[in-house]
């Protein structure tokens, strides 16, 4: 989960990282009271999860009040690479010397977590370890040992800090360490992270991501989803506890198991290129137990999908036999009844095959169709798709 910049904000003063005051607000009324109450200049910045903010005029620097009431007037409704602004962050402008770069991240291509660091911030980091490669320090961090802040002091002198910075960016290294840690991030990142004209350091801008797989551990974090972008498919499907993702195309896809359900994609987008561009809509893994119910959950969520024209069911049995695939598919169209609508194209392999198609043959559902092989099924309902 990506958060809100006023989100990592708070995320960094509550673990000690040091911030200048901040407030969200979602109507002009309220970025001028929250301006008023930080008090002096202000910057109002456009809170979407996209880069190029202050490129498209969603970052204006306010001298007071008045001015932060019409800025905010302004940057609220405003369009960011698709992105529509529905709140602004009402931040405390800095007195900046210098900017610099730092971010802890997991690694995933080397299976560890990665420190970068810069002297060359304010900056898209991509620019800089294209352009200047030699300011950008990239060290990997061991999971068992973390950063100490003997650790981060070396850090932080390998990236060239200046002298006079160091020690307190060390320090600042050293928090985001615990932060990233006890939030279960998988980045976070300060863009810049700024020496005011008093040498002080601060981080001025933040990005953090939060792994979803950790939201047990978390109660918290619930408070920081943004309802509003989530498809409101993929909510239902979180209740019922099933991994879906809502695409743009039309043919509903339910697999077992997530790299079966990714090769679904595949095959079914290059079949529906002979049907004028047909596309997958939707990844759902339904997983290894596929009951009446889960089966009557999936396919429920994939037919309210006004953009779907067919479902194609892809699974191969191993724990769950084919089978009990079967069984589940029929119980499921039993419960839904007349929500069941679209034609649905059935592929089972595996475990019990020979059952599970037997059992589907016996049920002669008019929706249902079988077929022997993943390309051919995936043909076949793009093909209907398409019709």
């Amino acid at each position: 989960m990506d958060l809100f910049e006023y989100q990592a904000r708070d995320l960094f003063e509550k673990h000690g990282v040091p911030v200048l005051a901040g407030a969200v607000a979602t109507t002009a009324d309220e970025a001028e009271s929250a301006a008023r109450s930080i008090g002096g200049k202000v910057v109002v910045k456009a809170q979407v999860k996209v880069g190029g903010r202050g490129k498209a005029g969603g970052v204006k620097v306010a001298e007071g009040s008045t001015q932060a009431r019409e800025m905010a007037s302004a940057i609220l409704g405003m369009d960011i690479k698709g992105h529509i602004v529905k709140k602004v962050m009402i931040a405390q402008a800095a007195p900046i010397e210098s900017e610099y770069y730092l971010a802890i991240l997991l690694d995933r291509s080397n299976r560890t977590f990665l420190v970068m660091a810069s002297v060359a911030g304010g900056m898209d980091i991509e620019q800089v370890a294209h352009e200047t490669p030699e300011k950008l320090a990239k060290i990997p961090v061991n999971s068992n040992d973390g950063i100490s802040p003997e650790l981060a002091r070396k850090i932080i002198k390998d990236a060239q800090f200046p002298s006079d910075v160091a020690e307190q960016v060390a320090d600042t290294l050293a928090l985001i360490w615990k932060l990233f840690v006890a939030e279960d991030a998988t980045l976070v990142e300060i863009n810049p992270l700024v020496k005011t004209s008093n040498g002080k350091i601060i981080a001025l801008d933040g990005k953090v991501t939060l792994d979803d797989n950790a939201d047990f551990r978390h109660a918290d974090h619930e408070a920081l989803i943004d309802h509003s972008a989530t498809d409101p498919l993929e909510a239902l499907a979180k209740e019922k506890s099933l991994n879906y993702v809502k695409l743009d195309g039309e043919v509903g896809i339910i697999g077992n198991g997530a790299g079966l359900v990714m090769s679904t994609l595949d095959v079914v987008a290059y079949a529906g290129e002979k049907f004028g561009g047909v596309r997958p809509a939707n990844f759902l893994d339904i997983g290894g137990g596929a009951s009446a119910q889960v089966m009557a959950d999936g396919l429920s969520i994939i037919l309210g999908d006004k953009d779907v024209k067919s479902v194609f069911v892809n699974v191969f049995g191993g724990i769950t036999s084919c089978d009990a695939v079967a069984n589940g598919i029929v119980q499921a169209l039993e419960m839904l009844g007349d929500k069941a609508t679209k034609p649905i194209v059935v592929r089972l392999d595996g475990n019990n095959v020979i059952e599970g198609r037997a059992i589907l043959n016996q049920a002669a559902h008019p929706l249902i169709q079988q077929l022997d092989t993943m390309d051919g099924a995936a043909a076949r309902a793009a093909e209907l798709a398409a019709k």
